[in-house]
């Protein structure tokens, strides 16, 4: 996570952002109804707050240029490479589009063991899931750790009972001024997992029976046990809590193919996307009041500090959605650059890619945004 001001030289970085509708005060939240595109002169502004804004496509968006794979000739011919990643404007950014020096383990021994890259997945029943976390150009260029993080993990036993199992979907972005955020990311991660493991079956109801008071208690005592487990970590080790600040964001999502509700909690700033039909709908989830402008706070909330998540169920999810969970590394630049949008609009608006594919189009370069980027994408299937 960078905590600069965006350059206002390198042109408008924001876009209109929504948020995902406000719960219902009772039990059953309404469903997400996704309503015409509207103008000011069309709805109420208490409506077009709570509605989501489609992100109008571009009028004549460019087709990525892609190298045509040519059919091998036998089975012992390797295919052609897709070559570095697409990228948006006359030319691409200035830093190289893959890894530079290694990072020293003189200096930092846990921040060198890290990968640059990584890419995960997962298929259950109609769900298809696709993760990477890369690091991004300006910590390549200086030779410092990834200090993003992402976790694709089934909650629950072989035989989880009635309620069935929980998808947990989660990133998590270490804070750029803390020198030790590389590790908190990662520690959140596995920890809010080992926590919520052992209550797969009350969230598992909680999204059965739309009951997000429930699903908000069990979350904020995960977020709660997680913030120890980051000071303990850290007072053992001789640093500051402070030093290991991140934010954290998750989607669960019910196994069961029944329920089609899903749930989001974060704790500080990144993003979450719904592409349907074609048509990307952006959602700042933990923003400020009103519509978010896209460009990075510095005062975002972060671990250990905050210790209470914003919780959120939405739906009903339909075949065809993709659901994005991201850091601010693809977020900002998503609401902000129409190219990027019509790219990945190509990409994940059909089949779900397979894994080698989705890193390199998670890849889209677009100048001065030069920070980790890490995203989980779900593909619903149908029932």
């Amino acid at each position: 996570m960078r905590e600069e001001t965006p350059d206002p030289a390198h042109g408008p970085r924001g876009a209109t952002h929504t948020r995902w509708p406000a719960p219902a005060a009772s039990v059953e939240p309404e469903p997400l109804e996704l309503p015409r595109e509207v103008t000011a002169e069309s709805e109420p502004a208490a409506e077009r707050l709570h509605a989501p804004q489609p992100v109008p496509a571009p009028r004549e968006p460019a087709p990525a240029v892609v190298p045509e794979l040519a059919p091998a000739a036998d089975a012992g011919r390797a295919p052609a490479v897709l070559g570095d990643p697409p990228f948006s404007g006359p030319k691409p950014p200035l830093y190289a589009p893959g890894p530079g020096a290694p990072v020293g383990a003189r200096a930092d021994v846990d921040g060198a063991v890290l990968p640059d890259t990584v890419v995960d997945g997962a298929t259950h029943g109609s769900l298809t899931v696709r993760a990477a976390s890369v690091r991004g150009d300006s910590h390549r260029y200086h030779a410092e750790p990834r200090q993003d993080a992402v976790v694709v993990v089934r909650l629950g036993g072989p035989d989880p009972g009635e309620d069935g199992g929980v998808l947990l979907l989660g990133v998590a972005d270490g804070v750029g001024s803390a020198p030790r955020s590389h590790l908190g990311s990662q520690l959140v991660c596995r920890e809010i997992v080992r926590f919520l493991d052992e209550y797969a079956g009350e969230l598992a109801r909680s999204l059965r029976t739309r009951n997000e008071k429930a699903l908000t208690a069990v979350v904020n005592s995960a977020v709660g046990s997680v913030a120890e487990s980051l000071v303990r970590a850290a007072t053992t080790a001789g640093h500051r809590p402070g030093d290991y600040a991140t934010t954290l964001r998750v989607l669960l999502v019910p196994l069961d193919p029944a329920v089609r509700h899903r749930a989001v909690f974060t704790v500080g700033d990144g993003g979450a996307a719904l592409l349907r039909d074609g048509t990307w709908y952006l959602d700042v989830v933990g923003a400020a009041d009103g519509e978010g402008s896209g460009i990075i706070d510095t005062r975002t909330a972060a671990l250990p500090t905050t210790r209470v998540a914003e919780a959120h169920l939405f739906g009903p999810a339909l075949p065809g959605d993709v659901f994005v969970l991201c850091t601010d590394g693809l977020s900002t630049p998503l609401g902000g650059e129409e190219g990027m949008r019509g790219f990945l609009r190509g990409a994940w608006g059909g089949p779900p890619p397979g894994l080698p594919d989705f890193l390199w189009q998670l890849q889209y370069r677009v100048k001065s945004y030069d920070d980790d980027r890490s995203a989980v994408c779900l593909w619903e299937g149908d029932s």
